[in-house]
């Protein structure tokens, strides 16, 4: 299980929060993914944005972080932090890596001379599935945030 673990409501209870730290390791993502879109569902998101958008985009931002950013060192951890809205999704997930450029980074996948690529095709999901993706800098690492206004 993760090494910490809190959600919750707000006090004013129209703001759901995910905050965890899991290890470095693949085999946690879907235990992330599901509380996450558990909140999405109490807080009534749609079927599409629940069954597509937050889990694809999640298990993409946690597989980099993981695999990409702590480059699969056992030894790191992510940080995930989610605040469930009525009106919008904030997806934070936080690596221990040395960061990248989210622009110089982004390919388009669909393109015939990148069809047979293996990589790049995590961020273009994630900014095809959110309304907004970018990447911050944080005290100990990279952070990647994603935004979905609820439909």
């Amino acid at each position: 299980m993760p090494r910490t673990e809190r959600h919750g409501s707000s006090p004013d209870g129209r703001v759901r929060v995910v905050d965890v730290e899991i290890p470095n390791d693949v085999r946690y993502i879907e235990k992330v993914v599901e509380l996450v879109r558990r909140e999405c569902q109490v807080m009534a998101y749609g079927h599409r944005q629940l069954m597509l958008n937050v889990p694809v985009a999640l298990t993409e931002a946690l597989s980099n972080a993981i695999l990409r950013g702590n480059g699969d060192d056992p030894a790191k951890h992510v940080h995930v932090h989610a605040e469930v809205g009525a009106e919008r999704l904030v997806l934070e997930v936080g690596d221990e890596g040395t960061g990248f450029d989210l622009d110089a980074s982004l390919i388009d996948p669909t393109t015939p001379e990148n069809l047979g690529r293996e990589d790049g095709r995590g961020l273009f999901l994630m900014r095809k599935l959110m309304d907004r993706v970018e990447r911050l800098e944080a005290a100990h690492g990279s952070v990647v945030r994603m935004t979905l206004h609820r439909e």
